[in-house]
C-alpha cells in the first residue's frame, strides 16, 4: 500500500500543442469544468461542499493561520531582542523568502486544486517518499502552530483575567475550550467559520493600525536613522533573527487545503497566497519599524514589554485601544486555532485518500460537507498537547515559543519540497521555463539557510531538542508508510 501515485495526471490535465511554433498550455474539458466549478462529483470534492467560498474568504483562511495580529505583540519583540534596529530589515528579508515560497506555491495552484495542498503538489510530482515526508512534515505544521497559538491563547487569557479580575483561569479549562469550540465550529461550517475569521482579522488588524496612524499624527512622521543605519547590529543575529520572524508568516499558504470548497479554486488560491504574503509583509514591516520607534525613550525596553501595544497605545493617549488589541490578540489566536484545525484536517483526510491514514479519516458529514473525524483528531491532538504542558507547568507564552519553533520545521520541508517539484511538473506539461527553474532553486537554497539558522539559534537544551524531535517523528512517518506498504503487498 502507498500513497496515490497522480505524477501521470500533469500530462493528462494539462495538454499543449503548438501554435505558429510557439508552445501554449491549455486546459482539458476535465480541468476546465474544475476551473468553472461545474463538475464537483465525490472525486473532485471528496464529500466537501464545492464551491461555497468566495475570494475573501479563501484569503481568510491563510490569513488567520498566520494570526497577524498576535505577532506585532508576541513575535516582534523576540526578534527586536536579536536584531535591534534591523528589526524592520529582517521582516523586509522574510517577506523576500515567503514570496518566493508563494510564488512557487501559486504555479502549483493553478495547476491542481485539492485538500492536501502542498502535500498533493509534492506527491503528485516526486517519488512517493518525498510525497510522505511532505503529507507526514505539513501536517506537523498546522497541528502545531495550532497548539502553538493555543497556548498564546492562554497567556492572553491570563494576562486579561488578571487586568480585569485579578484572577488566573485554570490552564486545561481555557486549553479545553479554545480547542473544543474551534473543532466545533470546524465542523459545522466551513463558510462560517471563514467569515467569523475574516471579521476577527480584520477587526485586530485595524486596531493595530489605528494605534500606529494615531502615533504618527500625534508625534509626526519622522525618519529613524537609527534603523535606516542599522546601527549597532551583528551580522551573526541576523540569521536566528529571520528565523523567528518566518514564524509570522508560516501558514500564509494554507489557503491551498479548501482547493475542494473555494469557488473557481485555479484562480481563487494562487491569489490569495500571493495577496496573504504581500498584505503580511508590509503590515509586519511597518509594525516592526513602528514599535522600535515609539520604544524610543520608553521605560522598558520592547524585548522586555509582554503586550508592547498596549504601552504605545497609552503613549498615543488611547489606552482603551490597548486594551481592545490585547483582547483582539487573545481572539486571532482562537481564529488561528480555528484555521489550523480547518487546514490539519484536510491534510488528514487526502493523506487518508491516499492510504496513508486508515479510511475513516476521509468521511465526511453529508450535511455540513466537513471531515468530522478528521477534525476531531485535530482539534484533539492540540489540546492533549497543550494540556501535557499544562500539566507540567508550562506556560502559554512557552507553548507559543516551543510549539511554534517545531511548526517551522514542517512548514520549511513541505516549501523546499514543493520548490523542488515544481520544475518537473512545468516540464511534465510543457511549459518548462528557466525563470521558473531559477526561481525554484533560489528557493530551496533559502529555505536550506533557514533551517540552518535555526539549528544554529538553539539557545537552550529544550530548542537544541527540537530538530531531533522533528525528525523522529519524519522516522516515525516514513516507517508507518513502509509497514503499511509491506501489509498491502503481503495481501
Amino acid at each position: 500500500m502507498q500513497p496515490e501515485d497522480n505524477r501521470s495526471q500533469w500530462p493528462r490535465t494539462l495538454g499543449h500543442q503548438a501554435k505558429g511554433g510557439t508552445v501554449t498550455t491549455q486546459p482539458t474539458a476535465e480541468v476546465s469544468a474544475q476551473r468553472e466549478g461545474a463538475e464537483h462529483d465525490g472525486k473532485e470534492s471528496y464529500g466537501l461542499h464545492a464551491g461555497v467560498l468566495g475570494p475573501l474568504e479563501t484569503l481568510a483562511q491563510s490569513v488567520s493561520a498566520m494570526a497577524p495580529s498576535t505577532s506585532p505583540s508576541l513575535t516582534i519583540p523576540l526578534v527586536f531582542a536579536l536584531a535591534g534596529n534591523a528589526t524592520w530589515f529582517v521582516y523586509l528579508l522574510a517577506t523576500g523568502a515567503t514570496l518566493l515560497v508563494g510564488y512557487c506555491v501559486s504555479r502549483f495552484a493553478k495547476l491542481s486544486a485539492s485538500p492536501g495542498s502542498l502535500y498533493t503538489y509534492a506527491a503528485d510530482t516526486l517519488p512517493p517518499a518525498f510525497g510522505v515526508i511532505a503529507a507526514w512534515g505539513l501536517l506537523m505544521a498546522y497541528v502545531a502552530t495550532g497548539a502553538s497559538v493555543a497556548g498564546g491563547a492562554l497567556y492572553y487569557a491570563g494576562v486579561l483575567s488578571q487586568q480585569f479580575f485579578h484572577w488566573t483561569p485554570p490552564a486545561l479549562l481555557v486549553l479545553a475550550i479554545v480547542c473544543g469550540v474551534a473543532g466545533l465550529i470546524a465542523y459545522r461550517d466551513v463558510k462560517l467559520s471563514a467569515e467569523l475569521m475574516l471579521w476577527i482579522e480584520l477587526i485586530s488588524v485595524s486596531l493595530i493600525l489605528i494605534v500606529l496612524a494615531v502615533l504618527i499624527f500625534r508625534f509626526g512622521f519622522q525618519f529613524d536613522m537609527d534603523q535606516f543605519k542599522l546601527k549597532g547590529v551583528t551580522i551573526s543575529a541576523l540569521g536566528p533573527a529571520l528565523v523567528l520572524s518566518m514564524f509570522s508568516f508560516v501558514g500564509f499558504e494554507s489557503a491551498t487545503t479548501l482547493g475542494g470548497e473555494a469557488r473557481e479554486p485555479l484562480k481563487t488560491i494562487p491569489r490569495a497566497v500571493l495577496q496573504c504574503a504581500i498584505l503580511a509583509g508590509v503590515f509586519f514591516t511597518l509594525c516592526a519599524y513602528s514599535e522600535v520607534l515609539g520604544f524610543r525613550g520608553a521605560a522598558s525596553a520592547l524585548s522586555d514589554s509582554t503586550s508592547p501595544l498596549h504601552l504605545l497605545a497609552a503613549k498615543a493617549g488611547i489606552s482603551p485601544l490597548g486594551v481592545a488589541i490585547d483582547f483582539g490578540a487573545a481572539v486571532s489566536m482562537f481564529a488561528c486555532v480555528l484555521a489550523c484545525t480547518t487546514a490539519a484536517a484536510r491534510v488528514l483526510m487526502k493523506m487518508a485518500h491516499s492510504k496513508l491514514l486508515p479510511e475513516i479519516l476521509e468521511r465526511t458529514n453529508r450535511r455540513h460537507g466537513t471531515p468530522g473525524m478528521a477534525v476531531a483528531l485535530s482539534a484533539g491532538i492540540m489540546f492533549a498537547a497543550t494540556a501535557a504542558l499544562a500539566l507540567r507547568n508550562v506556560q502559554g507564552s512557552d507553548m507559543y515559543d516551543w510549539l511554534g519553533s517545531l511548526s517551522v520545521f514542517g512548514f520549511l520541508t513541505a516549501y523546499a519540497l514543493v520548490a523542488v517539484a515544481l520544475p518537473f511538473v512545468r516540464r511534465a506539461v510543457g511549459a518548462h521555463s528557466h525563470r521558473v527553474t531559477a526561481i525554484s532553486v533560489l528557493t530551496v537554497v533559502v529555505m536550506i539557510l533557514i533551517v540552518i539558522f535555526d539549528l544554529r539559534s538553539a539557545t537552550d537544551a529544550t530548542h537544541a531538542r527540537i530538530p531531533w524531535i522533528y525528525l523522529a517523528y519524519i522516522a516515525a512517518g516514513l516507517a508507518w508508510y513502509g509497514l503499511r506498504r509491506a501489509r498491502a503487498s503481503a495481501i
